[in-house]
């Protein structure tokens, strides 16, 4: 496969090592970009690669709760203009509404709102407000408290970063706490059971590779790994991070401290994972004006 320009520096950017090692990683895994990320990290030339990708589309991401159950949606848009636009927060704010009796996204986009389904008001909206939309996805959550927080918020409810936390015993305020951590530190998922078997033995794999790097005997890596899996696992999961409020106790701690435990958490974030083609500002405007 030919290593083109445009891949390296999407290396670059992910992991933070240099263009020719980039090259290079590219070089031995044949383009792949996964397997590049790892042979970096083996060299120890890149840190571990966070779950999100480069947030590039705009729109709005908007939460609701109510009683024991709680909904996060994502609609996007071509521009941030129309994510700061009052019709376009108006229509999130419904979809989010309408969100309360889903449980998937297919079944929010069939969902009435106002007499119409919410994919056909979506629809509509493009035509009056003249720039595509899309109903990307939607996440809920139950539990005995549900509390919602919403980061950089463009109008009540909606913002760039939506978090829903369930617990069990607890109240808002420490809820609230607990969502805005998720918000900043952005957790894999919510304990050790909760993370992909395959994405842990991937992780322990590069860990022992990076391990054998120094030279050391097999009986001393597999001590090695048992410590650096323990702190990938207070890196990723959300019981096992340091709270941002009090970093001296694992958010984990602080919830039992607090009579609380986490039952589950959701946390969206507008354009999570989707790479949006590169336009300088002059360009977007002029297309823009086009209509």
């Amino acid at each position: 496969m030919a290593i083109t320009a445009a891949l390296v520096k999407e290396l670059r950017d992910t992991t933070g090592a240099g263009m020719m090692d980039a090259k290079k990683a590219l070089t031995e895994t044949d383009g792949d970009m996964e397997a590049a990320v790892d042979w970096l990290r083996t060299k120890g030339l890149a840190k571990a690669a966070k779950k999100s990708g480069r947030t590039a589309a705009e729109g709005l991401v908007a939460v609701a709760v109510s009683g024991g159950k709680g909904v996060a949606v994502e609609v996007n848009s071509e521009t941030d203009f129309v994510g700061k636009n009052a019709e376009f927060q108006e229509m999130v704010a419904g979809v989010a509404k309408a969100a309360m009796g889903c449980s998937t996204t297919e079944e929010l986009a069939a969902a009435d709102m106002g007499g119409k389904t919410v994919a056909d008001v979506i629809t509509a909206k493009v035509a009056t407000i003249g720039e595509n939309m899309s109903l990307r996805r939607m996440a809920a959550l139950e539990g005995d408290l549900v509390v919602s927080y919403v980061h950089n918020a463009a109008a009540e409810g909606m913002g760039k970063i939506g978090v829903l936390v369930a617990m069990k015993g607890g109240n808002e305020a420490l809820g609230k706490q607990i969502a805005m951590h998720v918000a900043a530190a952005n957790p894999a998922s919510l304990n050790e059971g909760d993370l992909d078997p395959a994405v842990v033995e991937k992780e322990k794999t590069v860990q022992m590779d990076i391990a054998r790097e120094s030279g050391k005997p097999e009986a001393v890596i597999e001590k090695m790994i048992v410590g650096r899996m323990k702190k990938y696992m207070a890196e990723v999961t959300l019981v096992n991070q340091a709270f941002v409020v009090n970093p001296d106790l694992t958010v984990g701690a602080a919830a039992a401290e607090a009579g609380a435990e986490i039952t589950g958490f959701v946390r969206l974030e507008v354009g999570e994972g989707i790479e949006k083609k590169e336009e300088d500002f002059a360009a977007e405007v002029a297309k823009t004006m086009k209509g």
